[in-house]
């Protein structure tokens, strides 16, 4: 930016959809979630005909009765028990999970506000979280949300219904405009401390068999946070969306180079090959602790960068097809013109 051009106020950003989210454009991006899913369809003949059984693990039974044995009734399914006290056969019945609790975990905090050529990781993040709650509430599950910044988490219960989801966003909206450097300065922000904020309020909300999704770049993640994702993992499938900027992995090689916080700001030169591997290290260390953790506890990682189309990068991670993609265009366009 040189001397003679004005500086945009956020009020302005705000105009920009690459810097602060766009309302319209999450509830477009119904259009667009299609292609990937969470719960694949199981084969017709299948005993376990319910439309959820998890991609990652699988799902559970709830009991439903116990009735009198009949003959063709799979012994297995007998209750001892029941039928020595009665001197009749009985067994019990079964039927597998139809529905599941669905929350997103979506990060907002400043670490977030930051991207170095198409769009801000925090709406990465709100337009991924779109596409997966409009995914999620097709078919059928209850979609929730814990949205969180630097000093405040927000839930949002589990409920089914496109007004749900629109609210939802809302709120996502409003923690995503409240992003600006000016706030940034008065922010004494503890990036561990709302980390593992969020995930104690997941802990409380998520009951069990339900699918927990964090979206965000996972900056302040300890030890402390270990314990929370273990806890988690008990009862839930957890599945880690890492959004990254490419300016993030690696320092552009620079003779003068100027950081700033919006408080304090430094000069250097990142030609330093001893800076350039601090910076590395650095980077690796931090993103190490939450590869680590992932594999620990058989969570998948997918990787999601701010410069490709976020519905494109989420079909290829769960195994989308080119001719979906040209089927949501079209259902964009006929969508736009209702």
């Amino acid at each position: 930016m040189t001397a003679n051009t004005p500086k945009k106020s956020a009020r302005d950003n705000k105009k920009d959809s690459s810097i602060y989210v766009d309302l319209n454009e999450l509830r477009r991006l119904k259009y667009l979630a299609k292609g990937f899913s969470f719960t694949p369809n199981q084969p017709a003949n299948s005993a376990l005909s319910g439309k959820n059984v998890s991609k990652l693990r699988g799902r559970g039974l709830n009991f439903e009765e116990l009735r009198h044995y009949r003959p063709g009734d799979d012994i297995r399914a007998m209750d001892w028990k029941v039928t020595q006290r009665t001197g009749k056969p009985h067994i019990k019945v079964f039927t597998e999970e139809r529905e599941r609790n669905v929350f997103l975990a979506i990060d907002q905090r400043m670490t977030m506000f930051f991207g170095s050529s198409n769009k801000m990781k925090s709406v990465i993040a709100a337009e991924l979280a779109a596409l997966i709650a409009w995914q999620i509430s097709d078919s059928g599950d209850r979609i929730g949300a814990v949205i969180y910044n630097d000093r405040q988490t927000k839930v949002i219960p589990a409920k089914r219904g496109r007004q749900h989801v629109v609210n939802l966003l809302n709120e996502v909206l409003k923690k995503n405009h409240e992003l600006s450097i000016e706030n940034s300065v008065q922010e004494n922000a503890n990036d561990s401390e709302s980390f593992n904020k969020m995930l104690a309020t997941l802990n409380k909300v998520s009951s069990h068999n339900g699918l927990i999704i964090l979206i965000g770049d996972g900056h302040g993640f300890n030890d402390k946070s270990t314990d929370y994702i273990k806890k988690l993992r008990q009862h839930n499938e957890v599945i880690a969306c890492h959004i990254a900027d490419p300016l993030e992995q690696t320092l552009p090689k620079m003779s003068q180079m100027i950081v700033s916080d919006g408080l304090q700001q430094i000069q250097f030169s990142s030609d330093n090959k001893k800076i350039q591997k601090n910076y590395q290290d650095e980077i690796t260390r931090q993103l190490d602790s939450y590869v680590k953790a992932a594999k620990k506890y058989r969570i998948p990682l997918i990787e999601i960068d701010t410069i490709a189309p976020v519905e494109q990068q989420l079909r290829k991670a769960l195994g989308g097809n080119a001719a979906v993609k040209s089927t949501a265009k079209s259902a964009v366009k006929s969508g736009a013109s209702k």
